[in-house]
């Protein structure tokens, strides 16, 4: 496991890891990404035909485009084309980056390098939210009266989400270095901090990755009954002890509990204000349902859409005059913001990388399973999320969207001479 991890460390994978380790550091991270921007324009300056060559840069590209193009389209007709012009501007970026990875990841044994680096850095920030939940201090500062923040700080609440979108780089790692104890011992050691961390949006994603990773181990229908039979039992345990033992746990489970009084106040109350937002960004929609608001435009359309008493605007939630940053939601997020045409175009995305991960064959499904779990979590519908056209939250899903298009094709042998690829240097 060291040589793998000297090797993400030491080499043109540096980059793309920094992105994952500068992550708790806001913008810091963008350093990763300029320097990855840097070696596609290197690339293409040593062989302008090497882009040709690379099925996962094609797929990349295709799938950039839709993102892209969804928020190209929104922007003249924005409510704030200003802004909406400078987040397209910015998304530009995403395509020299992934362009890189792709490059980069070309060899497996680089490809597990760098998973195996990032479930180090990912397992680094649990052991560290493990310290803050026994002694109240992490890297991060203090903790949060209602829930740990860990080396992400109170400030930054994104521990929960981070810690189960990225999970299946711990569990696979685990896996692949102890075997089957190794992977429940990673479940038992991921589970306690994305329970306190408080995000129930990240018990989803947890829980929808820890699905994956039962029916890779079960195979079979009755095993995987079986696994899941048993993690029910260990988490019902899990939260009965957080429960009596933890006041951050107890004070959301009460918060999550109230929905069963029925009400619209008690609903509204458990979901953390998430049904106004949903409410008003249906109007939103409804009243710009072809082409959105503008991409990054919904916190100052919601005023527009909301009652005068609405809490997240008499409150500014996000800023002077403005109401929700974010609809909460993927798909409310690109429709309210992008509209039916952008939806198209994310839905024609997804149609097409799901063909690529169909037709790749079942060795490099193995190959890319961790980044593929990772990234299907990440978007999963039913659930909320953190807005997918953010320059932090946008970052990470590229991260993943590019690590996942060069899992898929990093089949170079560790063997063949560089001097024969039109790849990157290693």
């Amino acid at each position: 496991m060291l040589k793998h991890l000297k090797a993400a460390l030491l080499s043109p994978l540096t980059p793309i890891w920094l992105v994952i380790f500068l992550l708790p550091f806001g913008r810091a991270s963008e350093l990763g990404t300029l320097i990855c921007m840097l070696g596609a324009i290197l690339l293409f300056v040593r062989d302008r035909r090497a882009l040709t060559g690379h099925p996962g840069a094609r797929l990349l590209l295709w799938l950039w485009a839709a993102y892209f193009g969804a928020a190209l389209i929104s922007a003249p007709g924005a409510i704030d084309p200003g802004r909406s012009w400078n987040s397209v501007a910015a998304y530009l970026r995403f395509a020299p980056f992934g362009i890189y990875v792709c490059f980069a990841v070309r060899r497996e044994s680089r490809l597990r390098a760098l998973c195996l680096a990032t479930g180090a850095v990912v397992a680094l920030w649990a052991l560290d939210a493990w310290v803050q939940m026994l002694t109240g201090y992490s890297l991060g500062g203090h903790a949060q009266a209602q829930r740990i923040s860990g080396i992400f700080g109170a400030g930054d609440l994104k521990l929960g989400p981070v810690l189960a979108s990225l999970s299946p780089f711990v569990l696979w790692a685990a896996k692949r270095q102890l075997g089957r104890a190794g992977l429940v011992a990673a479940m038992l050691f991921l589970l306690v901090p994305i329970l306190l961390a408080g995000s129930r949006a990240a018990w989803i994603t947890y829980g929808v990755a820890l699905l994956a990773f039962f029916w890779v181990e079960a195979r079979s229908p009755l095993r995987f009954a079986a696994w899941i039979l048993a993690a029910c039992v260990v988490v019902a345990a899990a939260m009965g002890v957080a429960w009596k033992t933890s006041s951050r746990f107890d004070a959301r489970m009460d918060r999550t509990l109230a929905a069963l009084h029925d009400t619209r106040h008690a609903v509204d109350y458990a979901t953390s204000g998430r049904l106004d937002i949903w409410r008003v960004t249906t109007r939103m929609i409804a009243a710009h349902p072809v082409l959105g608001v503008g991409v990054r435009d919904y916190r100052y359309a919601y005023p527009h859409y909301a009652p005068r008493d609405d809490h997240f605007v008499t409150a500014e939630a996000c800023g002077p005059g403005e109401g929700a940053c974010h609809p909460h939601q993927i798909v409310l997020e690109v429709l309210a913001g992008t509209g039916v045409v952008g939806l198209i175009m994310w839905l024609a995305g997804v149609a097409l990388a799901l063909r690529a991960w169909r037709s790749v064959g079942p060795d490099a499904r193995r190959r890319a399973f961790p980044a593929t779990v990772a990234l299907a979590v990440t978007m999963f519908p039913l659930n909320t999320h953190l807005a997918f056209y953010s320059a932090w939250w946008g970052l990470l899903f590229w991260w993943l969207l590019a690590l996942w298009c060069a899992a898929l094709y990093a089949d170079v042998p560790d063997a063949a001479p560089e001097s024969n690829r039109r790849l990157v240097s290693g």
